[in-house]
């Protein structure tokens, strides 16, 4: 028995130093080892990965990589200028980053400052999505006590969620510089979240527009407001660019650059992550080595959910960051040819080793319906480092731990991929974003889908749309019948919704928990026979 495992962990040796990824450029190395592939499979994949490069070379050369919306796809652009495809969109770019440096420069040192304070000390970032998770899981990654600014967001229309933030900022919202990021100008959440600011500024007896910064599309209705209340800047978000996809863009750089983050870094790694995953020999391509990898565990359809487990407090945020890049980018109904395939993979995580306590129970011992995907920091911290026990440090501890981890699941038929980074620093958190956002596009590819739109999101705008609009025409039934009461069922009745008696019910609930429409609730003993009225507050 000893034997057998002595000769499996040989095994396991020979098959590390065959499929490890080495890129020292960026200070990453990507092992597949653990994916249970069998020896021909990469080079049965081959011919589609060969046509993943070719889809990808065609997106960085301008072509239209979304068809349903006739756009290029060009977030590549933006850490290399110069390989856009007019010299409009490459001095756009160059000048966009100029202008985000040149401004973070001057509200550090207090050219551009509050009306009632010497200098800005807080910066608040307002989006969703994309034009949120980005930023924050920058902003995480690099916080310190040191930060230029201490940086706050807001990512819901969620009052209570608005109401803690503006709460923590407390006194300080005068020296608090607010960014507003929507492309369209026109994402509810985000305009909820301006108004709710702006009405703040406003009880606080200051000006919203002398602390605000537009990031936007050029004549969104946000330019509009933004370019003609005279707020303090208004930065570009082009058509090219996704939400998902948009980190590099004004809308990550801008907040990272005032809090202090080298965007420079940022640029740089990503832009020499690129030139590696631009590489057609696929053993030496860690992202059409990632995306093969997630080919295999899926079965090209899905079928194992992505676990992501970073062993670093700073990468904490990553998980949710990529469930947004992986999850809108794959989650598709149809292919390119317009069969419904229903592709998508799942992606959830935590950090370690705080899921050694929580989900690795049943991740070795559960259904097996995942592969994971274990992100380890090999340089610990700048300071030197305690013993914990005996030559054993806590940073000795955290690699064990995912060693171990990696090591029982492996035990158990678990698969999984591990990259490791040198440390965490701008360059390699640029890297790291790079190599995630081209294997999502290698995969698309192999699995004949379109990465760049996300019409399941859409709709569920338009039916949020629609349920506000339900809302409007119960209120207006029951002002127009002071002094009556109603159940849900006659309310959906009385307005012709009767196919929506449901939603009718739970509008009515929410209405009459909160003060804000006057809706008072008459419980009963059945509580679907609950009866609803405006009340008479004179």
């Amino acid at each position: 028995m000893l034997k057998d495992k002595i000769m499996t962990n040989k095994t396991l040796w020979e098959r590390y130093k065959q499929y490890l990824c080495i890129c020292p450029s960026i200070g990453l190395t990507l092992d597949i080892s653990r994916m249970n592939f069998p020896a021909d499979y990469l080079a049965r994949m081959e011919p589609e990965i060969q046509k993943a490069y070719s889809a990808m070379e065609a997106l960085e050369a301008g072509a239209i990589a979304n068809p349903d919306e006739n756009r290029m796809v060009g977030h590549y652009w933006l850490r290399s200028p110069d390989l856009a495809p007019t010299s409009e969109i490459r001095q756009e770019i160059k000048d966009t980053i100029a202008a985000i440096k040149s401004f973070a420069f001057s509200v550090h040192a207090g050219k551009i400052y509050p009306r009632k304070r010497a200098r800005f000390t807080h910066v608040l970032s307002i989006g969703i999505g994309g034009s949120a998770l980005g930023p924050q899981f920058i902003a995480d990654a690099f916080g310190t006590k040191s930060d230029k600014m201490k940086p706050c967001f807001i990512d819901n229309t969620d009052p209570d969620g608005i109401d803690r933030v503006l709460a923590e900022i407390g006194d300080n919202l005068d020296n608090t510089l607010t960014i507003v990021i929507s492309k369209s100008g026109g994402t509810v959440e985000t305009r909820n979240g301006m108004l709710e600011v702006a009405s703040a500024y406003r009880k606080a007896g200051l000006s919203f527009e002398r602390h605000a910064v537009a990031v936007t599309g050029v004549g969104s209705k946000l330019y509009n407001i933004s370019k003609s209340g005279g707020w303090l800047a208004i930065f570009p978000m082009w058509d090219w660019i996704g939400g998902r996809t948009s980190i590099m863009s004004a809308v990550g750089l801008l907040p990272a650059a005032i809090q202090g983050v080298s965007i420079e870094g940022l640029l740089k790694g990503a832009a020499l992550c690129d030139e590696i995953t631009r590489g057609k020999e696929t053993r030496s391509n860690p992202s059409a080595l990632l995306a093969l990898a997630w080919y295999h565990a899926t079965n090209g359809r899905g079928a194992k959910d992505m676990v992501i487990l970073p062993y670093k407090d700073r990468l904490m945020l990553f998980p949710k960051y990529l469930q947004q890049l992986v999850m809108e980018s794959l989650g598709k109904e149809q292919d390119l040819s317009g069969r419904v395939v229903n592709q998508g993979i799942a992606v959830y995580g935590n950090k370690g080793t705080t899921d050694q306590h929580a989900y690795v129970q049943q991740l070795r011992e559960g259904v097996n319906n995942f592969f994971a995907t274990f992100i380890g920091v090999l340089y610990d911290h700048d300071e030197p480092s305690l013993e914990v026990d005996p030559g054993v440090t806590s940073g000795d501890y955290l690699n064990a731990y995912l060693l171990g981890t990696r090591n029982a699941l492996y035990d158990n038929g678990r698969e999984s991929v591990t990259i490791m980074i040198e440390r965490i620093d701008p360059q390699s958190i640029g890297a790291l974003i790079a190599l995630y956002e081209r294997a999502v596009g290698f995969y698309a590819t192999l699995v004949n889908i379109n990465a760049y739109h996300q019409p399941g999101v859409e709709a569920g705008k338009k039916m949020a749309g629609a349920v506000i609009a339900l809302q409007g025409k119960i209120l207006a039934h029951l002002r127009k019948n002071p002094g009556a009461s109603f159940t849900a069922e006659e309310v959906a009745k009385a307005i012709d919704a009767e196919d929506s008696v449901e939603t009718v019910y739970i509008i009515l609930d929410h209405a009459s928990v909160n003060q804000d429409h006057r809706v008072q609730k008459m419980p009963t003993a059945l509580v679907f026979d609950s009866r609803y009225m405006i009340r008479d507050l004179s």
